[in-house]
């Protein structure tokens, strides 16, 4: 059974949405490690699974309220809901900052995932050669991944709803950001900015009761692509979910040091001292995307240096990142209570 939620627990639980939203609209950032430190990692994933078979035959029963009880609905729907305030609040702040104060922000981000590494593996005491095996096994793939170069984008409707199975992974695995994968696969801008983009101005065309879009084939277009990656997200969330669980329920140990190492590995994409390579045609020239921004080939590595001052307040946010992310888990454990299952 779910457990009773006060006024608190609810207004909370739309906050981890919302930081859940936040963290997986950027790239090389986990929402998944945001359910992890928050401490529902685990009820999030098993609510999930109750998305099923069973579910759905109440659904075509018309059995609504069994289902929203069977399927977690109060749990879902409020960490739902604060997703869907930050794609169109808080997702947007992180944009305007990235480009005005994109190191700054980097490295806060960068301390974050350092704070979650500390944070997790600090309660876990099962060190075997066997553990340390998956840890490390971890921080290869994460490794790898954040030096793969990106493709190219395809608004193929069947490679959109691949991408949804597969960026969705960001707030089911800690450590592996959905929304760097999209942009390895070619589609980060098509998909979290032109079509998140289309989606509100189309939401506002409404309010207004404007249906002039209806005759823009490119608003149209971009609309079948978000529909179609929601729902592409909506199959990998529960076919993830299932695969989750069973692991969790059955390989928890190992699967916790998995998460360690991958965590550990994506510490890579977030680096926070690196140039943006931009691809160029024949002629030289940058590539834009469509908002008029430069096509990023891949990112420049370096390490600082420390005669700059911007370097130390770099180094001074990649700080606030870790007591931001050990303050909030201090305060989920000391308001925590047991779920009731």
């Amino acid at each position: 059974m779910e457990q009773t939620r006060t006024f608190t627990d609810k207004v909370l639980l739309v906050l981890k949405g919302l930081a859940m939203g936040a963290a997986n609209k950027v790239p090389g950032v986990s929402g998944g490690v945001v359910a992890f430190v928050a401490g529902f990692y685990e009820e999030f994933i098993y609510s999930l699974q109750k998305i099923n078979y069973k579910a759905f035959i109440l659904l075509i029963n018309g059995r609504f309220r069994s289902l929203y009880h069977y399927i977690h609905g109060k749990f879902l729907g409020l960490l739902i809901l604060g997703m869907l305030i930050s794609y169109f609040s808080v997702s947007k702040l992180l944009d305007y900052l990235i480009l005005h104060y994109e190191l700054y922000v980097w490295s806060a981000f960068f301390g974050m995932i350092v704070g979650s590494i500390y944070y997790i593996s600090k309660d876990f005491d099962e060190w075997s050669n066997r553990s340390l095996s998956f840890v490390l096994l971890g921080i290869i793939v994460g490794l790898s991944i954040s030096f793969l170069e990106p493709a190219k984008e395809n608004d193929n409707l069947w490679f959109v709803f691949f991408c949804g199975i597969v960026g969705v992974s960001g707030m089911t695995l800690p450590g592996l950001s959905g929304s760097f994968i999209l942009i390895l696969m070619g589609n980060y801008v098509l998909l979290l900015v032109d079509a998140v983009n289309a989606l509100y101005d189309t939401m506002a065309d409404l309010v207004m009761l404007d249906f002039s879009f209806l005759d823009n084939p490119d608003r149209i277009r971009l609309l079948e692509v978000i529909l179609v990656f929601g729902a592409g997200s909506l199959a990998g969330l529960v076919t993830l979910s299932h695969f989750l669980g069973y692991v969790l329920k059955h390989y928890k140990k190992d699967t916790f040091a998995a998460i360690i190492g991958f965590i550990t590995g994506s510490l890579g994409v977030v680096w926070p001292w690196k140039e943006k390579i931009f691809k160029v045609n024949a002629n030289g020239e940058i590539i834009l995307d469509s908002q008029g921004n430069g096509v990023i080939d891949y990112y420049d590595r370096y390490f600082p240096s420390f005669s700059a001052a911007e370097t130390w307040i770099a180094i001074f946010f990649i700080f606030v990142g870790i007591f931001i992310v050990l303050g909030l888990a201090w305060y989920e454990k000391k308001n925590q209570k047991p779920a009731k299952r």
